[in-house]
């Protein structure tokens, strides 16, 4: 499959500057985001907030999972900590496997290897995640045919690229229970699938070497070993069917509805990747921002939780840039655009992405 490519930079003047000299918006912005770590001599990497909360994190995955496994509390609060361990499933996901499979967890490569193999430990692949998230995804935010994270189909619609069935019409109504099924679907599926193929949709994965086949497995079967067997012996297959679906389902929804959030609302752009859009002539970074929103960016819990992925923007454009920094580096982009009167789209409250996002299912329910 040929790829979209992004040629040169396009150059956009900026008023206010020298109008003599045609500045790039994605150098100026580099040159910006550097000289605020120089001057307050910061790494860009985590530090002991970052690391405080992963440890916090991880101690509470184990001991909920243990809890709930080995000590079972009656069925209602055993199904509150099965949703819990989604949540907190989902937490591990943002906050240290998405910093560390960027490199930005730490400035030791060993560190961010380690916090990227946590991805492994909630049952999917690392490797996989690598090419899927931080290649195609990073690079061709939004364009139908090549981001894998707009392709639901058959369930769903997510641009107007995109086939219209029947069924779409009700989507703005059964997309939460779609969404559901994203953690389940993926650990136990499109992983897989990945691997026999070597691909990923028409995007061919680079070769895995010997340790990679020995991770993908060693991995997949102790998540199967915990996950699967070890409950079932313990609690019964019905209980432990009951407590897998409230805690599979719970951490599919709230995966995939942040990835949404951040990517297909109203506001964002999506490109085909036919002939006649292709290639993609604008510069990469105002490509990004075209894709991208920000949601609930002054949400004190929300950003901890979410590890920063509400700010999507400043991750998109700065992605070997730790999360811990995006309350900070946010101002710098945000007054950037708007010198260089590039949109920056942010929904100040969750509630207004989640209107937003239901209203862009609704448009694309219509076949037209």
């Amino acid at each position: 499959m040929q790829l979209p490519k992004f040629k040169g930079s396009k150059t956009i003047q900026a008023p206010g500057l020298n109008d003599n000299v045609a500045q790039s918006f994605h150098a100026e912005l580099k040159k910006r985001i550097t000289d605020y770590f120089e001057s307050h001599q910061l790494k860009s990497t985590g530090n002991w907030k970052l690391y405080s909360k992963a440890l916090l994190l991880l101690a509470s995955y184990v001991t909920v999972y243990i809890h709930l496994v080995f000590f079972t509390p009656p069925a209602f609060w055993a199904i509150v900590e099965c949703l819990v361990l989604g949540g907190l499933t989902a937490a591990v996901g943002f906050n240290i496997m998405h910093d560390g499979i960027h490199g930005s967890f730490s400035s030791r490569n060993w560190v961010n290897k380690l916090a990227g193999l946590t991805l492994n430990m909630l049952g999917a692949n690392n490797f996989m995640w690598k090419t899927k998230h931080n290649i195609i995804h990073h690079t061709y935010t939004n364009i139908d045919g090549v981001d894998d994270d707009i392709e639901a189909r058959p369930l769903l619609r997510l641009c107007d690229s995109q086939t219209h069935y029947k069924i779409h019409r009700f989507q703005h109504w059964y997309f939460w229970a779609a969404y559901s099924l994203l953690y389940l679907w993926w650990i136990f599926f499109t992983d897989y699938k990945k691997y026999f193929t070597k691909k990923i949709g028409e995007v061919p994965l680079k070769p895995m070497k010997i340790q990679d086949h020995l991770s993908f497995w060693f991995f997949k079967s102790t998540h199967f070993l915990f996950f699967i067997i070890i409950p079932i012996s313990i609690l019964g297959f019905k209980a432990w069917l009951f407590g897998f679906l409230a805690f599979g389902l719970f951490t599919g929804f709230i995966l995939s509805i942040v990835f949404q959030l951040a990517h297909t609302v109203e506001d964002t752009s999506f490109i085909s990747s036919d002939k006649k859009t292709m290639p993609v002539e604008e510069e990469w970074a105002i490509h990004q921002l075209k894709t991208t929103a920000n949601f609930a960016t002054h949400n004190r819990f929300i950003s901890w939780w979410l590890g920063g992925l509400n700010f999507q923007i400043e991750h998109h454009l700065f992605p070997r840039i730790s999360h811990i920094h995006y309350p900070a580096i946010s101002k710098i982009i945000r007054d950037t655009c708007a010198q260089f009167q590039i949109p920056y789209i942010e929904y100040p409250k969750v509630r207004l992405a989640i209107a937003s996002h239901v209203s862009h299912l609704r448009d694309l329910s219509r076949p037209y």
